[in-house]
């Protein structure tokens, strides 16, 4: 997932909605991606089989409509078929809207799944085309543009989602949301526990309670944002490594295959 960024480590505004159009080239698996925000994938060609942690597995085909919740932690297979590349249709909301439909849930409905509304039942691409209409109206007036964006939160509401803003009461969220506004900025842990309010040592404490390193949070949040990159855009290798924070392409490209188990240039094929 695509993150927004700004040229300093100040937080910066989320837009309303993202839309992303993803490519891969050939079958790969990703392991442990975190989504920090609820996240939309409609599935134009190919699969996404999706594992979670408790065993749980799911199984997106074309046509479909799969919502990953904030805080969900997944392995990720996107599979192309005849020929094609894997394509979707990523959609991501911010905060503000997906409070303003699902503040009156409770919180503990919110469980780390995976909805999948399939293509037969639901016709989820009718929704994505009300997206892609509303962001692409530059007359509508602010306030009809916002309405319009709400109506697919509440067509998931009404079809049993349950959604939050994102997971910033977990350790691993706050981290996240502060090294992704800007992912090739040399982040020390230092620097993070001084924009959490803590001193170094009570920051690595906290995050041994967790369970988490800082250096592989820092790691996962570049590769992650890399392999959205490759996925998303022409962007070069050596620019998209330079985008992370990585000193050098090769640098990049090893750390990706040792993560993901697959040369970066194997997402797209052409790429150099």
């Amino acid at each position: 997932m695509v993150t927004q960024k700004s040229s300093s480590p100040e937080l910066a505004e989320e837009a309303d909605v993202s839309l992303l159009e993803i490519t891969q080239a050939t079958t790969a698996v990703f392991a442990d991606l975190y989504f920090r925000m609820p996240f939309l994938f409609f599935i134009k060609h190919g699969e996404k089989k999706v594992s979670l942690s408790n065993g749980d597995e799911f199984l997106g085909k074309a046509g479909d409509l799969m919502v990953f919740p904030a805080g969900a932690s997944v392995t990720m297979e996107n599979r192309p078929m005849y020929d094609k590349s894997y394509r979707a249709d990523g959609v991501g909301f911010n905060t503000r809207l997906i409070d303003d439909v699902f503040s009156d849930q409770p919180i503990n409905a919110q469980k780390q799944q995976v909805y999948i509304l399939r293509a037969e039942e639901y016709q989820p691409f009718e929704i994505l085309e009300l997206i892609k209409d509303t962001l692409n109206n530059e007359k509508l007036p602010p306030i009809i543009r916002r309405h319009r964006l709400l109506e697919p939160l509440l067509w998931l509401k009404q079809h049993g989602v349950v959604l939050k803003g994102d997971s910033d009461g977990q350790p691993l969220s706050k981290i996240r949301r502060i090294i992704e506004q800007d992912l090739s900025y040399s982040w020390r842990a230092n620097d993070i526990a001084q924009m959490l309010a803590m001193s170094e040592p009570t920051f690595r404490r906290w995050l041994a309670k967790s369970d988490l390193s800082f250096s592989k949070i820092l790691n996962n949040s570049r590769l992650e944002y890399g392999l959205s990159l490759l996925q998303t855009t022409d962007m070069q290798i050596s620019q998209i490594a330079l985008e992370c924070g990585f000193k050098t392409p090769s640098h990049f490209s090893d750390s990706f295959r040792k993560r993901f188990n697959i040369a970066p240039k194997m997402i797209r094929f052409t790429d150099i």
